[in-house]
């Protein structure tokens, strides 16, 4: 018995298995760029005086008091804050630690209220309409973005967002023209986007040619042909073919009455409306659905979903052709969802942002989205700050939302992964 005990005690024990953590320098050292930004905007260009933020329309039901904010002494408070959340940040990663989510969401919150404070300085913000035209701006953006997630989730990479956008907004525009109806343009811009994907899903999935490429072909081939027939077609005869009607907006009763959230999401045209439907139906059937189960594993690792009955290539062939439907109703935001004619090349790389959106995302269509409205955000930004006047330069506001998307994509998302197969052609052995 002694024996036993003795040799219980004297046993090795089993090692506790070592846990890597994956840590990114990434977030501290774009923590500290913004924060060294706004110090020096605090130390090189202060601006004395007080910004009034304005939280209720004249218009709302219920009227919200502004807030007065004086600027210097904010922005000084938010550049120490900046500096407690960069340090935090890096003392996490120096002990093999994970940046987490809420730091950089409060980081960009402050960092945000702090430019808007120094920007504005003097001048009253309308936060409605800021916030307002932020939505409207990131619904091409949001299609596009799921369309690309839709696409490269089933394994084809959907460089065509572009092309899809910018033929949906031409055929919305020309079909709604015609007859006088915007639902018969929504319909047929989704038949166009459609179309332009059933071309891309044709050589890129029976013919085996490099998806990049045929995307690529793609817009330019949609850029071309647009502009010829607005060329020779429609401005010629802009009366009865480049003249849409735009859909009315559709107040939600109560929900619009909802201070500052009811006038940004609850007052918008149908086409905002199909946008919410739409984000919460592609991520519902892509994570909670039998279709959505068989087209991530398509997506990922397509000889096993062949082997257990799966049809690869027809399920990419659809779901890339559902993908092109989705960004032809974004194209419609252009042109009859804001009651613009259409013009030459009016989507003006949209595409391509919805494209950065989808890897800023993570390939998941609720990041998907607040990428999205982020970009979105940094879009109108410069338009509300050309109207009160603030001394930023109007060059360095128009590529705003550019250098969002490249500090977005390279720098705060760290090391991310795609569907393994995206790209990649299928060959049945």
């Amino acid at each position: 018995m002694s024996t036993t005990a003795e040799h219980h005690r004297t046993a090795p024990q089993p090692e506790a298995l070592a846990t890597t953590v994956v840590t990114s320098w990434k977030a501290p050292i774009a923590f500290a760029v913004f924060t060294l930004a706004a110090l020096a905007l605090a130390v090189f260009a202060p601006r004395e005086g007080v910004t009034k933020f304005r939280l209720s329309a004249p218009t709302d039901a219920v009227q919200l008091p502004e807030v007065t904010v004086p600027s210097m002494p904010a922005l000084w408070t938010v550049v120490i804050l900046l500096a407690a959340i960069t340090a935090y940040s890096a003392w996490l990663v120096s002990s093999k630690r994970r940046v987490p989510l809420w730091t950089i969401v409060v980081f960009a919150i402050l960092f945000m209220f702090g430019f808007l404070t120094w920007a504005a300085a003097g001048a009253s913000l309308p936060m409605i309409g800021l916030l307002f035209g932020s939505l409207s701006l990131a619904v091409p953006l949001i299609f596009g973005s799921l369309a690309g997630v839709l696409g490269e989730r089933v394994g084809v990479i959907n460089i065509a967002i572009e092309g899809q956008l910018l033929a949906g907004a031409f055929t919305a525009a020309v079909v709604a023209s015609v007859t006088g109806e915007p639902w018969f343009g929504l319909l047929a811009a989704m038949v166009a986007g459609m179309l332009v994907a059933f071309v891309l899903a044709a050589f890129a999935i029976k013919y085996f040619v490099d998806q990049v490429i045929v995307g690529v072909v793609l817009n330019v081939l949609v850029t071309g042909l647009t502009s010829f027939f607005f060329s020779q077609v429609l401005a010629h005869n802009a009366a009865l073919l480049n003249t849409p009607p735009r859909f009315d907006r559709w107040p939600i009763p109560l929900l619009g009455d909802i201070p500052i959230i009811g006038p940004v999401f609850f007052r918008q045209t149908v086409v905002v409306y199909l946008m919410y439907i739409a984000v919460a139906a592609v991520y519902i059937g892509l994570f909670h659905t039998k279709w959505g189960l068989r087209l991530r594993a398509v997506g990922e690792h397509p000889q096993a979903a062949d082997t257990v009955g799966i049809n690869v290539n027809r399920t990419r062939f659809w779901n890339v052709a559902l993908a092109g439907a989705i960004a032809g109703l974004g194209g419609t935001f252009f042109t009859i969802g804001s009651g613009i004619a259409f013009n030459k090349e009016m989507t003006a790389g949209a595409g391509f942002i919805a494209l950065a959106a989808v890897i800023f995302g993570q390939w998941d269509p609720i990041k998907a989205t607040l990428a999205a409205l982020l970009f979105g955000f940094a879009s109108n930004l410069q338009n509300t700050l050309s109207v009160i006047g603030s001394p930023v330069p109007s060059e360095f506001m128009l590529m705003l939302p550019y250098v969002v998307t490249i500090f977005a994509v390279a720098g705060l998302v760290g090391k991310v992964r795609g569907p393994a197969a995206a790209g990649k052609p299928y060959i049945k052995s």
